[in-house]
């Protein structure tokens, strides 16, 4: 069975991902669930003020 979830590998500095973790926490949530809350946002912030992601360059980067 084929999951929609995906990895990703970032290098980040020690001190700052530490400091990550701590704002995660003091939230309420993993930092995993911070990050991906972030990204969200990022992306709808994105697509208000700027254009939506195209469908066809998503379905491309999918099929890849």
């Amino acid at each position: 069975m084929q999951s929609n979830i995906s990895k990703f590998t970032l290098r980040i500095d020690t001190e700052l991902l530490l400091k990550f973790h701590y704002v995660a926490e003091y939230n309420g949530r993993s930092a995993n669930l911070e990050l991906n809350k972030l990204i969200k946002k990022q992306v709808t912030e994105f697509e208000r003020t700027v254009e939506q992601v195209p469908s066809d360059w998503l379905e491309e980067k999918l099929q890849a």
